[in-house]
């Protein structure tokens, strides 16, 4: 519980659109792995909750949920700033983060990125 303080509530806190400065690595995929803890508990609750209560098909529910949109409308923002804040942290430039828009290639690349020490 205490990670999820120090490095999910904190970075929405304190530094909801910091984007100068550094992040850890540690710091970095903690807020990872709490993001898609969230969104996957999000992802159950629209499925198994709100999809019959709103008389959804499954073809619907699939489509994913308004929970989910939400939570990720929210994170945008502090995705984005911890994203180049990592960058940062390696030594590169916050515009690397546009590398992403290369299809494949970008992804990786930018994975590769924030796996650095």
């Amino acid at each position: 519980m205490e990670q999820f303080n120090r490095y999910f509530l904190d970075t929405i806190k304190n530094r909801y659109a910091k984007f100068d400065g550094r992040a850890s690595r540690s710091e970095f995929w903690y807020f990872i792995l709490f993001y898609a803890l969230i969104n996957i508990a999000l992802a159950l609750v629209d499925f198994l909750v709100l999809n019959p209560m709103l008389g959804a098909t499954p073809d619907q529910a699939a489509q994913g949920g308004i929970l989910e949109i939400i939570f990720a409308l929210a994170m945008l923002v502090p995705s984005l700033a911890l994203a180049i804040r990592r960058l940062h942290d390696i030594g590169k430039s916050g515009w690397w983060y546009l590398i992403v828009f290369i299809p494949i290639v970008g992804v990786l690349a930018l994975l590769y990125f924030f796996v650095l020490d």
